[in-house]
C-alpha cells in the first residue's frame, strides 16, 4: 500500500523542533529581520551548544547515530535510513520558526552539504568533524554565483590553477551572493567551498569544487548585501586573490574529468531542503491567516459544493492544496536521496513548483489579512519577504524548469536552452 505519512520516529522529531521554533525562533524573528547584519548571540550560543551536544545532528539527521525507522525498498538490499527526510522535515519546522535564523545557525550549510555529496571519507572527515568538536561555532557556506555568471553555473570564471612545485591550488576570482559567507569566513574557524574551473577551454567538464578553509590568505569578503528577505542571515561577496589552499582540498578525485557533474550533484540534496524551508515559510503564514479568520467569525466548510463556497474559503483551500502537493513532491525527493534512487529529476520538480507556489501562498496570505497582513504588526509581510528567495537561490525557478523539461524530454543542454 502506497503511504504518504511521513515515519513515527520523524513525526517526533518535527513536534520536538515546532516546539523549539515557537519558544526560541518565533521571539527573535521581528529583531533580526528588523537589525540585519547583527547575529543573535543567544540564537547562535544556542544552537551551537545544541550542537556540540549531538542534538542539532539528531534533530536533522546530518550526522546523528540514532536509528529510525527502516523498512525494505524493493530492489534494494539495504534497509532505507531516513536521513534526508528527516531533514527536510526538520527544515520546514525551523523555516516555520523562521527562515533568515535557520540560515544562519553555526551548521554545516551549503558547504557542508556539498562536502557530504561529493567529498571522499577523508575530507569528511576533515572538514565536518569540526561542527562538533570545535571551541566556536563554525559555518559552511557555498560560492558559485558571480558577476557574470548567475544561473548558468557553467560559465564561472573564477580559476583554480596548481602549482606542481607547491602542490597547491591557486584560486583567483569574485563569487557574490553567498550565504553565510562573511560567517564562514570572518566570524569562525569554518569554510568555504568555492567552485573553479581548472581549465575554461574544457568548459563544464573542467569545473570542480573547492574547500577553502577560514584564515586561508588571499580570500576575503568584500561586501555584506541588504536584502528584501532572510536579513536574519548575512549574503556576501568574497574574493580570492591568489588564494592558495592543498591539493586534497578539491573535492572527490582531483583526477575525474567531469568534475561538473559532481559539483552539481549537491543540489540534487540542497534543492529538496530548500523546498522544504519554503513550505515553512509557507506554513507559517496559512496558519497565522487561518487563525485571523477564525477569530473574525470565519470557518472553513470542506465538504459543500464549491459555488457555496465564499472567495476566502476558496483561497485558503487553494492554499492548503498548494502547500501539501508541494510537501508530498519534497518529501518524495529526499526519500528517493535515502533509498539511494537518483533524484535529480525529482528535486529540480520540487523546488520548482514549491518556490512558485510558496510565493503565491504568501503573497495571498497579506492579500486576505488586508492593512493587517501589511503591517509590521504580524510577520505576515515578512513571511512574503522570506518566501520570494526560494523561487531564486539554488537554481531559480525557470532554471528548475529548464532541468525538468530536459530530463523529460531526454534533451541536452545545447538542445534545450
Amino acid at each position: 500500500m502506497i503511504s504518504f505519512e511521513i515515519p513515527p520516529a520523524v513525526a517526533g522529531t518535527s513536534k520536538m523542533i515546532n516546539d523549539f521554533a515557537k519558544i526560541i525562533m518565533r521571539k527573535w524573528a521581528r529583531w533580526a529581520d528588523d537589525h540585519e547584519h547583527e547575529q543573535v548571540k543567544e540564537w547562535v550560543d544556542t544552537m551551537w551548544n545544541l550542537a556540540k551536544a549531538g542534538m542539532v545532528s539528531s534533530m536533522t539527521g546530518g550526522l546523528s547515530k540514532k536509528k529510525s525507522d527502516k523498512p525494505k525498498v524493493e530492489g534494494e538490499k539495504k534497509p532505507v535510513k531516513y536521513q534526508n527526510v528527516t531533514m527536510a522535515a526538520a527544515v520546514e519546522e525551523l523555516s516555520w520558526g523562521d527562515a533568515g535564523l535557520y540560515l544562519a545557525m553555526p551548521f554545516m550549510g551549503l558547504g557542508g552539504a556539498a562536502v557530504a555529496a561529493v567529498g571522499t571519507d577523508e575530507q569528511k572527515e576533515k572538514f565536518l568533524k569540526r561542527f562538533s568538536t570545535a571551541d566556536n561555532p563554525c559555518w559552511g557556506a557555498m560560492a558559485i554565483t558571480e558577476p557574470n555568471a548567475g544561473s548558468d553555473s557553467a560559465a564561472i570564471t573564477t580559476t583554480a590553477a596548481l602549482d606542481e612545485k607547491t602542490n597547491e591550488w591557486v584560486l583567483n576570482g569574485e563569487k557574490i551572493f553567498v550565504t553565510q559567507g562573511k560567517s564562514a569566513v570572518e566570524d569562525s574557524e569554518g569554510f568555504v567551498v568555492a567552485w573553479a574551473t581548472r581549465d575554461r577551454k574544457a568548459g563544464r567538464a573542467g569545473i570542480k569544487s573547492f574547500v577553502v578553509e577560514h584564515g586561508t590568505p588571499g580570500m576575503k569578503v568584500t561586501k555584506v548585501e541588504e536584502k528584501l528577505g532572510i536579513r536574519a542571515s548575512d549574503t556576501a561577496s568574497i574574493f580570492f586573490e591568489d588564494c592558495r589552499i592543498p591539493y586534497d582540498n578539491v573535492l572527490g578525485d582531483a583526477e575525474v574529468k567531469e568534475g561538473f557533474k559532481g559539483a552539481m550533484a549537491t543540489f540534487d540534496a540542497t534543492r529538496p531542503m530548500v523546498a522544504a524551508s519554503a513550505i515553512g515559510i509557507g506554513r507559517a503564514a496559512l496558519e497565522r491567516c487561518q487563525e485571523l479568520f477564525a477569530e473574525n467569525g470565519g470557518q472553513l466548510r470542506y465538504g459543500i459544493n464549491a459555488g457555496k463556497l465564499t472567495s476566502a474559503e476558496r483561497d485558503l483551500m487553494m492554499m492548503e492544496a498548494q502547500l501539501k502537493a508541494s510537501r508530498l513532491l519534497t518529501w518524495k525527493a529526499a526519500w528517493m536521496a535515502d533509498a539511494g534512487i537518483h533524484n535529480n529529476l525529482e528535486a529540480s520538480i520540487c523546488k520548482a513548483k514549491t518556490g512558485k507556489a510558496i510565493t503565491w501562498v504568501a503573497n495571498k496570505a497579506v492579500e486576505l489579512c488586508g492593512p493587517l497582513g501589511y503591517s509590521k504588526t504580524e510577520l505576515l509581510e515578512k513571511w512574503l519577504r522570506d518566501a520570494k528567495i526560494n523561487d531564486i537561490f539554488e537554481g531559480t525557478g525557470q532554471i528548475n524548469t529548464l532541468v525538468v523539461a530536459r530530463r523529460y524530454f531526454g534533451l541536452s543542454g545545447k538542445e534545450l536552452k
